[in-house]
């Protein structure tokens, strides 16, 4: 089998309603849609959805690194060999993991079918039946995060991660605020985007939540200070996972070697699809550190690719894929058992795409296809 074209759509996904973090306001998620063909009719499609805050990588300079690089040297490639897929794309660009993320979740998706079985039974068959659905609550005041917490419960929801870290003080007070409104039953995670910047700054703020019974925090501080991460767990009584401060292996390695968190965030966008994400996850294992599958709030596509990975690995402990569920408009039909995930045996990722609704959200499109000589 072999790659003979593959088509880019670049989409603007509609969200129900904006999505606020420390850095960024979100009134829609731009993504990158990739479909790739076969000489044998079977059809995979990848996604990426891009964070210049955290990779460092753009919407549209995705879209060129898929076009004019990534595309080019994987054409004409068998789709079913991954490990030497990341070689020749790793060796076209350096770092770029949002736009491999892409190409590597599409070759998936070819496999599955191929083989006639879902992606997680591809890389460890199924080990967890179900997620909870942790609902995401965006930084807003005090009373409005509590209030939106008080009806997600009302729906059936046990958990919530709270985006934070914009103002410390505030901060502390809309958490506080949720958990008063919520009760001690319901569990909370703390997610502040770098936003307290440093541990000194961070500490403080900690030492006010301790009554607040906190899952655990993550990402206090800024990216690359792994040192702070330490210091903050050595003096904390919360547990704290890492996100933007890991992306591959390397940062990985820093993170067991140091002890810096005890949980960390792996997210498909970050590390270059499911291949990467599946030797994180046993390297975190090797360390005993708990891991979670989280998001770039992809669609149906990237979404259903993080949750194959989820499923697969007993130390993946937690998931936050809830992308589809903020859309009002989305290419693909991931289901959701609210207030659960549940994936079904479909092969590939399991997702059908709406080819009208994939082209009404399509902002600009090319093709790539197989140079004649090469067929």
């Amino acid at each position: 089998m072999k790659i003979t074209a593959i088509h880019l759509y670049a989409i603007h996904l509609p969200l129900h309603v904006p999505f606020v973090v420390s850095y960024h306001t979100y009134d829609y998620m731009p993504s990158v849609i990739v479909k790739i063909e076969t000489d044998e009719g079977i059809v995979g499609y990848g996604e990426a959805v891009a964070d210049e805050h955290v990779t460092g990588e753009s919407w549209e300079g995705v879209y060129q690194i898929l076009k004019n690089t990534l595309a080019p040297v994987v054409m004409g490639k068998n789709p079913m060999e991954i490990e030497k897929l990341h070689d020749y794309m790793n060796k076209a660009i350096y770092g770029a993991p949002t736009a491999k993320a892409a190409i590597d979740i599409a070759c998936f998706d070819i496999m599955g079918k191929k083989l006639h079985q879902p992606v997680f039974q591809l890389i460890g068959g199924r080990y967890h039946d179900e997620f909870p659905i942790t609902h995401v609550l965006s930084i807003a005041e005090p009373e409005e995060m509590a209030v939106e917490a008080a009806e997600m419960v009302e729906q059936g929801y046990r958990s919530f991660k709270m985006k934070v870290g914009t103002n410390v003080s505030l901060d502390v007070k809309r958490i506080q605020a949720v958990r008063s409104r919520v009760g001690k039953e319901i569990a909370i995670r703390v997610d502040v985007n770098q936003g307290w910047r440093n541990s000194a700054t961070t500490l403080t703020a900690l030492n006010q939540l301790q009554g607040c019974n906190l899952d655990w925090v993550e990402q206090p501080v800024v990216a690359d200070d792994i040192d702070g991460m330490v210091e903050i767990k050595a003096k904390s009584v919360f547990p704290l996972m890492i996100d933007e401060g890991l992306k591959g292996p390397r940062e990985m390695l820093e993170i067991i070697q140091k002890r810096a968190a005890d949980k960390v965030n792996i997210k498909l966008m970050k590390c270059g699809g499911i291949y990467p994400a599946v030797k994180l996850a046993y390297q975190a294992e090797l360390a005993g550190i708990e891991c979670q599958i989280g998001s770039m709030v992809e669609s149906s596509i990237g979404s259903a690719a993080g949750f194959h990975v989820a499923f697969s690995k007993k130390v993946i402990k937690s998931v936050e894929l809830t992308g589809p569920l903020k859309f009002s408009k989305d290419v693909g039909n991931l289901h959701y058992d609210v207030p659960f995930i549940r994936l079904t045996e479909k092969p590939g990722l399991g997702v059908d795409v709406n080819d009208e609704m994939l082209k009404e959200l399509t902002v600009f499109h090319e093709s790539v296809h197989l140079k004649e000589e090469n067929v």
